[in-house]
């Protein structure tokens, strides 16, 4: 009996495969057709955020700051959120020399359903309608499941980087409606690449993802439009080395995030800015940050042991006694100028803001 359930399971394999290797040269022309008509309809019809109100959260810095910027060269007025104010008055500054007609400084905690009504209240009171919600803080944790010491350390993570997108956007729901406006979800490559040493990020920014994918369909009807923008490995604060770590404190260890970034090349916030509001403005439904990370979500789709494979590889095996020496680890440190090629100069310090 076992055997005739190997034989059948290795039957609906092979069928599997067969239709597989039937169906996908029609799906990629189709896909590369949609991709090629969805540009020219983006660039026809695309969101003039000039005088529009864009309320950010996590933008004192990294990718939250240089949204700012960006939104702020395209003459939107901006509401920016974050817990470290004298920081975000100054990114603040910095977006009204850039291009903001206006902009709203509240100091504020996403993970706090009262902190999150009252931004979008303050938003509304100054400005009188919001266009664009972005929902952008973050925090991350590096470390294989059985190292951390209890996992009760990780609902702050979870708090931040799932119930931080879910409070502002049940406050916002309301004003967006009158505005037609846009909920822009900042996930991550995490969302859809699992990747070993990331438990509890992973199952947030996957939590939070899910989320934009239901209210997409429940808000459809309303005139909301949704975009989640999926980062790969980008200039910020989280790839300088902050985290969340196994003993549930938050510090800069750079060794760990060698550890899980090894060699990956790391892309400038400012250009990864641009490229995300430039879809978002476009009306796209998801923005792959570098681009070629969709093939990789690809990959995991349809060769989801090969991307196993290559993930335990990089960050799980190790070529000394820390649990640190990766293979990826060694590939950054092994090859001479792998780091200045990879990393920008602002991730080989560790230093970060203090307020």
């Amino acid at each position: 009996m076992a055997a005739m359930a190997q034989l059948a399971g290795a039957a609906v394999r092979v069928a599997l495969a067969a239709l597989l290797a039937l169906l996908l040269p029609a799906y990629c022309v189709y896909r590369l057709t949609a991709s090629f008509l969805g540009a020219l309809l983006a660039a026809a019809a695309d969101d003039d955020v000039a005088g529009k109100v864009v309320l950010i959260t996590g933008a004192s810095s990294g990718i939250g700051e240089h949204l700012a910027y960006e939104y702020a060269r395209r003459g939107a007025y901006l509401a920016l959120v974050a817990r470290r104010e004298e920081s975000l008055r100054e990114v603040g500054d910095a977006a009204l020399a850039a291009g903001s007609p206006g902009v709203l400084v509240v100091a504020g905690d996403v993970s706090s359903p009262d902190d999150c009504r009252k931004f979008v209240d303050d938003t509304i009171r100054y400005f009188g309608r919001l266009d664009h919600l972005v929902n952008n803080a973050s925090i991350w944790q590096v470390g294989k499941f059985e190292e951390l010491t209890d996992v009760n350390h990780f609902r702050k993570l979870m708090d931040i980087n799932f119930w931080g997108h879910v409070y502002p956007t049940r406050h916002a729901i309301p004003h967006l409606k009158k505005t037609r406006g846009r909920i822009v979800g900042v996930t991550s490559n995490s969302s859809y690449i699992f990747m070993p040493r990331n438990t509890f990020y992973n199952a947030s920014k996957a939590a939070a993802a899910n989320l934009y994918e239901t209210l997409r369909m429940e808000l459809a009807g309303d005139g909301i439009a949704i975009t989640e923008v999926i980062p790969g490995v980008v200039e910020s604060e989280i790839t300088k080395g902050k985290m969340l770590t196994k003993e549930g404190d938050m510090r800069v260890d750079q060794d760990e995030r060698d550890a899980i970034l090894g060699a990956a090349p790391v892309e400038r916030a400012g250009e990864f800015a641009r490229a995300a509001v430039r879809g978002v403005c476009g009306g796209e439904r998801y923005v792959f940050e570098p681009r070629w990370y969709r093939a990789a979500y690809t990959l995991r789709v349809c060769f989801p042991e090969a991307l196993e494979w290559c993930a335990r590889l990089l960050t799980v095996w190790r070529l000394g006694p820390a649990t640190t020496d990766t293979v990826g680890r060694w590939l950054l440190l092994g090859v001479p100028g792998q780091r200045w090629l990879s990393q920008p100069a602002s991730l080989r310090s560790p230093e970060i803001k203090a307020r």
